[in-house]
């Protein structure tokens, strides 16, 4: 009876450690994702978006179309304008750009008041790399998720760990990585990684 009685919690342990390796088997078969879960809301691309070269801007400058239009942000970083020249562009948001522009327009007094408003054409590319058909660099557009961006990399290869994948963002120059569903919103630069599944 006494090694009966003995024999119960060594019993429980037992199950505790075997239940405790299937969960801890469980885990391992996920490959290496993140603990910080990506955010789901879909962000706004241009808000806090820094210019750079090769981006294009639509310029508008209210009641002047002489002086408004599409322009690139050339290699130098600078943007060229009609009357004002090269506006360096490159580092700073939309926003400040526009009110670059305004400063030199009431500067060089082609304009008492202008009002000028800038908008983002063309982001910086966004990557997928790891186990797809095609990985490389991609152009950005705006409403991408991490299927789309898979799928434009020609979808999964046959080694290809489904569903969750790593997404790295750089955030204040800094890189954060992120695990990432199918469903979650990309933002320009970002880095999409497939990782292997473990057979």
């Amino acid at each position: 009876m006494l090694a009966f009685l003995d024999a119960k919690p060594l019993r429980g342990i037992v199950m505790a450690g075997v239940l405790a390796g299937v969960l801890l088997g469980g885990c391992a078969m996920t490959p290496g994702l993140p603990a910080d879960q990506a955010p789901m809301k879909p962000g706004n691309p241009t808000e806090g978006y820094l210019l750079e070269p090769g981006n294009r801007v639509r310029l508008i400058v209210f009641n002047e179309a002489g002086l408004s239009g599409d322009f690139t942000i050339d290699q130098a970083g600078n943007v060229s304008l009609p009357l004002i020249g090269n506006i360096p562009a490159s580092g700073i948001t939309a926003k400040q750009l526009s009110k670059r522009i305004e400063d030199h327009l009431r500067k060089d007094a082609y304009l008492q008041d202008p009002k000028a408003a800038v908008e983002v054409q063309t982001f910086r590319p966004f990557y997928v790399l790891g186990e797809v058909r095609q990985p490389g660099e991609f152009p950005y557009t705006n409403g991408l998720t991490v299927l789309s961006a898979v799928a434009r990399a020609g979808g999964y290869d046959y080694r290809a760990w489904e569903g969750d994948v790593v997404l790295v963002r750089t955030i204040d120059g800094d890189q954060h990585e992120y695990r990432a569903t199918e469903r979650t919103p990309i933002l320009p630069g970002d880095i999409v990684r497939v990782l292997q599944r473990r057979l």
